[in-house]
């Protein structure tokens, strides 16, 4: 299981649904009460015009008197009164611009009357008066809250998994650069000796070839923890034409590999300069051969093909290994992610983080087919 959704994340994530939508469906329902009771009080203040709209006998003075502490209790509750025609009354409880009363009057009254939400005062035999209403301020709040707590609780949700994957992304750049300085301080010490051995056998009457050899791979070591050490770091970026650095990496590379396995470079351009790395960018190319190397069982082919499109330079490295799966594509280049017995899973990992995070490139499995091989592509920006 992913490490976002541990059990007590799962556990959080279920607890925040079930409180939306328990409070979305508590605010709904008391929402519902309130309309039912703000219908009853429009009711109310209907009939009270009605009463007021009768015959004006002595004996039901203490009608009118209640009829109008009704009309006047509503201070809420937005009404337009109109006769038969429509033509307006009265209103009250409207939030209308004093420049533009009549305007937003009659556009309020039109979109009353288009929601159908209207009661019919029967005054006379031909006398009709109609009361058109509209929710209060508070019923409409009401309804909009659950939403804005969905909102709200959705916000703080991004935010907390946001925070996590921000924070667990500088947990493993911590780890990366102590791991990196550790390695290149370890390593440093032996090769400085081996180093010292390799001047004191030049003195010796020994063969020279086997102690050049000697000298190439000690070199080698002191390359490896330097690019330890730059991994550590911030690593300084200088101009540098690809061609060169590539032909030496696929010169590299076929001195160690089966003689049944062939390395070519193809250039599009006489030369190719960039701000990179070398030594950096010369391990994500050793990286992807030996990945590609591994993939062969001892006989293939590995081609690199650089060209530059529109301030952009393209390296595809191909090869005629066992191919990837297409649910792997991704998950190549996460740290101890390997299919080999033997493997760390690292290689891709620091690949991945030297083209994307020090050369603001971009480095993908652009084509593998079971069988067949791969494609890996690396993109930098000029």
């Amino acid at each position: 299981m992913s490490k976002l959704f541990t059990p007590l994340r799962l556990v959080f994530y279920i607890t925040a649904v079930l409180i939306i939508l328990t409070s979305t469906w508590f605010s709904n329902r008391l929402a519902k009460e309130l309309s039912e009771e703000e219908q009853e009080k429009i009711e109310l203040w209907a009939e009270a015009i009605r009463t007021l709209a009768q015959d004006n006998k002595q004996d039901i003075q203490m009608d009118y008197a209640l009829s109008l502490k009704i009309i006047e209790g509503n201070t809420n509750i937005p009404v337009i009164l109109t006769d038969k025609n429509h033509q307006i009354l009265s209103h009250a409880n409207l939030q209308l611009r004093p420049k533009h009363k009549e305007a937003d009057l009659e556009k309020r009254k039109n979109a009353l009357i288009n929601k159908n939400r209207c009661i019919e005062i029967k005054l006379a035999r031909n006398l009709s008066q109609y009361i058109f209403y509209d929710d209060s301020k508070h019923l409409k709040q009401l309804r909009y809250f659950p939403y804005v707590q969905l909102g709200v609780m959705f916000l703080f949700l991004a935010i907390t998994i946001l925070t996590y994957g921000i924070s667990k992304k500088s947990e493993q750049n911590r780890i990366w650069v102590g791991l990196s300085k550790e390695t290149a301080h370890q390593l440093g010490t032996p090769i400085s000796s081996l180093m010292a051995w390799v001047e004191i056998l030049k003195m010796k009457d020994l063969d020279s070839e086997i102690i050049g050899e000697i000298e190439k791979d000690t070199q080698r070591l002191k390359t490896i923890a330097d690019r330890f050490s730059k991994i550590g770091s911030k690593p300084k970026a200088e101009i540098c034409d690809l061609i060169p650095l590539l032909e030496n990496s696929a010169a590299y590379m076929r001195k160690r590999c089966s003689h049944k396995i062939i390395i070519e470079t193809h250039f599009e351009q006489s030369d190719c300069l960039i701000a990179i790395n070398p030594p950096l960018f010369e391990w994500v190319i050793e990286n992807l051969c030996k990945n590609a190397i591994d993939a062969m069982n001892g006989e293939g082919r590995i081609d690199l093909f650089l060209k530059e499109e529109n301030s952009q330079i393209i390296l595809d490295v191909q090869d005629s290994g066992k191919g990837i799966l297409k649910k792997h594509h991704k998950e190549i280049f996460k740290p101890g992610f390997t299919t080999k017995t033997r493997g760390w899973g690292l290689g891709l990992s620091l690949a991945k983080r030297i083209v994307e995070e020090y050369h603001k490139g971009k480095i993908f499995v652009k084509q593998s087919e079971i069988g067949k091989g791969s494609i890996f592509r690396i993109i930098l920006h000029k």
